[in-house]
């Protein structure tokens, strides 16, 4: 039987908008190895890794141009090691210039990555859902899709473009910097800080590519379903960071508890078990084989 790369099982998820009861393929956020176990535990098809995830949650710095490729890749490469889902990955600008970004692809995809998205922010960006954005050009931004797909060793590897021209030059800038990115080879589309559904109608009917709508919490976009969004033409259902932020507030309430209280207790009912973790990571099987080899 032939192994699918990674890209082409990304591609096999996607839904494909002819069929009937198209629906957006939900994108999850994983910050580490263990949240990607989780994910797949539950029935996702296919994984997330945002740029501020990794600089939250492995770095505890904020989304603002810090991090670099080997700290994304380092996370890619925990996560592929656990599990087989397609992963999408934030890379930002690309870290640098078109020899930065070619070196970013041969990396990520040989660390297990299926996909990417490179955003047309200038180097030193902001998270989409911010204030006072700049750009760069759409010319430079189509040098850094091409530079992404010329670097791709495995054709299925899938090339995203990000824009965040709508809350800078509005819709129409939008919709022709995503065209020119879609002619320089992006194989889908991700429009950022959309504020409504006819938004992402107007980019999914005018646009020849699968697009990505990001359900980012407490951010520009509303939370839309995803019957909504299908009905408006969106492929992809992206949630970046949606079990971050309630691990957070629970793990912040834990620490209140343990500083207040005389113990846990009062918390135990928000915490996953002892044999419920070692369920989700198949230790009694790894215990099982450690047995049988110390009787050898």
């Amino acid at each position: 039987m032939v192994q699918l790369s990674p890209g082409a099982r990304f591609r096999a998820v996607l839904p494909n908008q002819g069929e009937e009861g198209f629906a957006p393929l939900p994108i999850v956020g994983t910050v580490n190895a263990y949240t990607a176990l989780l994910a797949a535990r539950a029935g996702h098809r296919a994984l997330y890794l945002s740029g501020a995830g990794v600089a939250n949650a492995s770095l505890g710095l904020p989304d603002l141009a810090i991090t670099h490729l080997g700290d994304v890749a380092e996370d890619v490469r925990r996560i592929t090691y656990v599990t087989d889902l397609p992963l999408l990955v934030d890379i930002d600008t690309g870290w640098g210039s078109a020899f930065s970004i070619q070196r970013s692809i041969k990396e990520l995809e040989r660390s297990g990555a299926a996909a990417i998205h490179i955003e047309d922010q200038a180097g030193t960006k902001r998270c989409g859902h911010r204030p006072n954005k700049q750009l760069t050009t759409c010319e430079d931004m189509c040098d850094r899709v091409k530079a992404s797909v010329d670097a791709r060793q495995d054709q299925d590897f899938f090339v995203m473009a990000r824009t965040d021209a709508y809350a800078q030059e509005g819709r129409e800038s939008a919709l022709s910097r995503a065209k020119a990115y879609i002619e320089a080879g992006a194989d889908g589309i991700f429009v950022e800080a959309l504020t409504t559904l006819d938004d992402y109608a107007f980019f999914a009917s005018n646009l020849q590519a699968p697009i990505l709508a990001n359900i980012t919490e407490f951010g520009k976009t509303p939370l839309l379903t995803r019957d909504e969004l299908g009905q408006a033409g969106v492929s992809m259902a992206l949630y970046p960071l949606s079990a971050f932020r309630a691990m957070s507030r629970a793990a912040e309430q834990v620490y209140e508890t343990l500083m207040n209280e005389p113990c846990q207790k009062t918390v135990l009912d928000r915490m996953q078990t002892r044999e419920e973790l070692y369920e989700v990571l198949g230790y009694h099987q790894y215990e099982a084989h450690l047995d049988s080899l110390n009787k050898k």
